[in-house]
């Protein structure tokens, strides 16, 4: 029985978290959105000066997909920025 259970409450987590990966992945937040986070946790950051290295080139890049008009590939960009500053 209790196997049984953890099967069903695995599948309705599955049933529950899929639609909503697929729906971020079809609708990017807006990568001007994102760039203010990322900016702001750069301001606000205490990490060391690699990570913050890498967290600027990251900016920078996804400041680039972000003005091609492609806020998928910026928010990617822009999530393993805020990554590198520990967001």
């Amino acid at each position: 029985m209790k196997a049984l259970s953890l099967a069903a409450l695995s599948l309705i987590a599955a049933v529950n978290v899929l639609p909503a990966m697929a729906n971020a992945a079809e609708n990017p937040v807006p990568c001007e959105k994102m760039l203010k986070d990322v900016n702001a946790a750069l301001k606000a950051t205490k990490v060391g000066d690699a990570d913050k290295a890498k967290a600027n080139d990251l900016r920078s890049q996804g400041l680039e997909r972000c003005k091609a008009d492609d806020d998928a590939g910026a928010d990617e960009l822009f999530a393993q920025a805020l990554k590198a500053l520990g967001k």
